[in-house]
């Protein structure tokens, strides 16, 4: 019976907001930030307040939940765009929140017991698959309800509130705008990388190779949120061997993207060529991030 709770939600869900999708506001899910009593209190909170608002249309928790595990969703902060896209057409929402809130207990030299409390909060849109925006508040505390009051004052601040509804706001016009105006011009067409040498051997290709190889800075944003994650972009690397176009493909937040982003601009490359002569091609580059040792 669990399947057919689970098929009988989704139909309501997409139901519900495709009746809320003929009004002008964006509609927005809210999934849950984890299963600590501290996640619970910060995804509550966050969704009320946006309720609040009036400026967007929040989706019903219970049928967002079912429809996260019905596409099997399990809490991710790394997903690829076609991974978000997906889970957000399950969802049947405009924008959705991921995020994780948990209160720890840490120890240094300095302070011998104290107390975290934060919240990953991620903003994603359906359409694109893309991360729109990300933050991580974090509260230190001699005591777990303390930091944790801060940690829920933070997320209740109207200056929070604006940041997010301002970024939501100017992505449904942006993607309103992208569904009805037509380009004028073709799209260049980019040819897409073989997967292997060997693949591209057989196709007359040689793949474009860097100069030199570069590794991302680990951000200190990412430091303090202990972040692992991989990061994908398609690069296309022009015909001279210059960088072109970047594309975040995975994303991870926590200014990893940002970090790739300006790495894979400093590349420079032996350009591909096809049947000996250079072409323009689009390129998959992955890069892992671990957290660095103590």
């Amino acid at each position: 019976m669990g399947w057919v709770f689970c098929v009988l939600a989704l139909l309501s869900l997409a139901a519900s907001n495709s009746q809320a999708q003929t009004s002008s506001l964006p509609v927005v899910s809210v999934l849950d930030f984890g299963s600590m009593p501290i996640a619970t209190q910060v995804t509550d909170k966050l969704r009320d307040r946006l309720r609040s608002t009036h400026q967007v249309l929040v989706a019903d928790a219970d049928l967002s939940r079912a429809a996260a595990r019905g596409n099997g969703y399990a809490g991710s902060l790394n997903l690829t765009l076609n991974e978000a896209r997906d889970l957000g057409a399950a969802l049947a929402t405009e924008f959705y929140f991921v995020g994780d809130a948990q209160t720890l207990r840490r120890s240094s030299f300095e302070r011998p017991v104290y107390y975290e409390a934060y919240c990953s909060v991620f903003l994603v849109s359906t359409r694109t698959g893309r991360l729109l925006y990300w933050e991580r508040p974090s509260f230190e505390s001699a005591e777990a309800t303390r930091a944790e009051i801060q940690l829920s004052q933070y997320i209740s601040d109207d200056s929070l509130l604006r940041r997010l509804l301002g970024i939501i706001k100017t992505s449904h016009e942006d993607e309103r705008i992208q569904r009805t105006v037509l380009t004028a011009s073709a799209e260049v067409i980019i040819e897409e990388a073989p997967e292997d040498e060997k693949a591209a051997e057989v196709q007359g290709i040689r793949l474009p190779r860097p100069y030199r190889r570069l590794r991302p800075e680990y951000p200190q944003s990412a430091a303090r949120a202990e972040a692992e994650a991989t990061v994908d972009v398609a690069v296309d690397v022009r015909a001279d061997g210059e960088v072109g176009e970047i594309q975040i493909v995975r994303w991870a937040g926590f200014g990893l993207d940002e970090s790739t982003v300006a790495t894979v601009r400093q590349l420079h490359f032996f350009p591909a060529k096809k049947n000996g002569a250079p072409v323009q091609m689009r390129v998959l580059l992955r890069y892992n991030f671990r957290k660095p040792p103590r």
